[in-house]
């Protein structure tokens, strides 16, 4: 199979970063996959498995491993994932200062080696690493993309077909706003094969589909014990992805720069964005109930105490 060169960079071999690495390979995103840590020998190991893989799965991507930010020079799309993973009772803002840290020396080496890049932001807590990301590379704003209202929507997407007892894949669902317990689900965007899930589902059911996404991380946390979701964060990352190197022109909800849209000015949050090759091609407004607004400002307010935060550690 013959694919265009291209270069995406996934920083950080971790569960969320080599699932990352495998996905994009598996599907031929881009001609090489770059895969980077600061511990030695894992990225390497972890490139030498994919591409004894693709003899057996038969795609054409070229995995890389490495610990030198020089080998991550001139990539098209970076993932980053890098950062400490969230442990049980531990909150996503807990992680702000130790993982802002690990954004800005990222952010170094991606504005000097690869300034035509677009960066999809993973490293919790998201609203915030984004922003900083944005700040510290000083890429136009609908270059650097936080991915979280993907997983947000999927997962309330999955526990709405677990409701119905329909398929996953049949489900919709928009998730706007911060990425973690102020997120905000829209109800009335919600449905099963066209079908709205209120037609199916009574409002008390459907307000706990709701809450259960917005614990739906801590959910897994609480399970796994030792760490967080890696396969369907991994899995929102390299869609977003795809849709850039693709030039696919998809609705996806994204945390991007707002700038007036939904009444909110310099925030980073997550919208209903258009992704193509440009990155952001575009944000699209919907229309919002009252309590929905009430609850983006709501969450607007919990992304700008991190940001503060972030500032008074001298990061922002």
């Amino acid at each position: 199979m013959s694919i265009s060169r291209t270069k995406l960079t996934v920083v950080g071999a971790g569960y969320v970063g080599s699932t990352c690495a495998q996905l994009a390979a598996s599907k031929d995103l881009a001609s090489e996959v770059c895969l980077i840590d600061v511990v030695e020998g894992r990225p390497q190991g972890i490139a030498l498995d994919l591409n004894q893989m693709a003899a057996v799965e038969g795609f054409a991507s070229r995995v890389t491993g490495t610990n030198d930010p020089a080998d991550t020079a001139d990539s098209d799309v970076v993932i980053m994932t890098a950062g400490k993973p969230r442990t049980p009772g531990m909150s996503r803002s807990d992680l702000l200062v130790t993982n802002g840290r690990v954004i800005c020396a990222v952010a170094e080496y991606i504005r000097d080696s690869s300034p035509d890049a677009i960066v999809i932001v993973v490293t919790n807590p998201l609203d915030s690493m984004v922003h900083l990301m944005r700040a510290r590379t000083g890429f136009t704003a609908r270059k650097v993309v936080g991915m979280a209202g993907v997983l947000d929507s999927a997962r309330l997407r999955y526990f709405a077909a677990e409701a119905t007892g329909t398929a996953a894949r049949d489900a919709e669902a928009m998730v706007l706003g911060a990425h973690g317990d102020s997120m905000v689900p829209l109800a009335e965007h919600m449905s099963v094969a066209g079908v709205a899930l209120g037609s199916i589902l009574d409002a008390q059911k459907i307000d706990a589909l709701s809450d259960r996404t917005r614990r739906g991380g801590a959910e897994i946390v609480g399970l796994l014990k030792t760490g967080s979701a890696w396969y369907a964060p991994a899995a929102s990352a390299v869609s977003m992805a795809a849709a850039i190197l693709r030039d696919e022109q998809r609705l996806m909800p994204t945390a991007c720069l707002l700038n007036g849209q939904y009444g909110l000015e310099g925030l980073y949050m997550g919208v209903p964005a258009v992704l193509g090759a440009t990155g952001v091609e575009s944000i699209v407004e919907l229309p919002l109930a009252a309590e929905d607004r009430i609850q983006m400002q709501k969450t607007a307010g919990a992304i700008s105490l991190d940001l503060e935060t972030l500032r008074e550690a001298g990061l922002l």
